[in-house]
């Protein structure tokens, strides 16, 4: 687990060093699609190469946000096209659940169109809004403008931590054992969330045929 979850981050790392602020929209365009690339890796690497005086600190979080509302048009179509059945049909195999679509859906009906703008400013609602938004028909441009609004900030604020720590890194030498103990939870969470999807997906196979015996 730990190697697939270091190839993940070795991958987003050589997307975002070979196309620039291309290859940071395009990544953040496959999160807003609903596919599991965090942001939480993709923003702060693009920060940390801002720091290098590579990237623009503006631009990083500018390329982020625009890969974001072409991410989430894809998801929007999803939902506007097939509605919940669509999305639930093909949203298992990036591990969309029924109780993700659930609490987004809740969230956009609770707050309106606002809660597109909301819930970019969020994890995990934000990967799934732009689902129930698609579903409901919310006019695309109110829908853009609040996706773009929503996702600038939260691209800047992952971006400014790669920042600052790409800044800190040679100076601080208590930020490497930090650090480390970071990645060691990281990667404990995230094997625990993999096999946590596994399990779900097994039980919900094995429930039809014990219905059907």
């Amino acid at each position: 687990m730990n190697s697939i979850v270091a190839g993940l981050g070795g991958w987003i790392v050589a997307v975002i060093s070979a196309g620039g602020y291309l290859g940071v929209a395009a990544l953040m365009a496959a999160e807003s699609a609903c596919l599991p690339l965090p942001s939480e890796i993709i923003m702060p690497f693009a920060g940390y190469l801002a720091s290098t005086g590579r990237f623009s600190l503006v631009l990083v979080a500018t390329a982020g946000a625009i890969g974001c509302n072409l991410g989430s048009a894809v998801a929007y179509a999803v939902g506007a096209s097939g509605g919940r059945a669509l999305a639930l049909r093909w949203g298992r195999y990036v591990m969309l659940s029924p109780a993700h679509l659930d609490r987004a859906a809740w969230f956009f009906h609770r707050f309106g169109g606002l809660a597109v703008f909301i819930a970019r400013l969020l994890p995990m609602v934000r990967t799934f809004i732009a689902l129930p938004a698609g579903i409901a028909r919310m006019p695309q441009i109110p829908f853009h403008l609040y996706t773009f609004a929503g996702s600038w900030p939260w691209c800047y604020a992952l971006a400014y931590i790669g920042y600052v720590l790409g800044k800190k890194w040679n100076t601080d030498p208590r930020l490497h054992a930090v650090m480390r103990g970071l990645d060691v939870a990281a990667m404990g969470l995230i094997a625990a969330g993999v096999v946590w999807f596994l399990w779900r997906q097994l039980r919900a196979r094995r429930a039809p045929a014990a219905g059907e015996s």
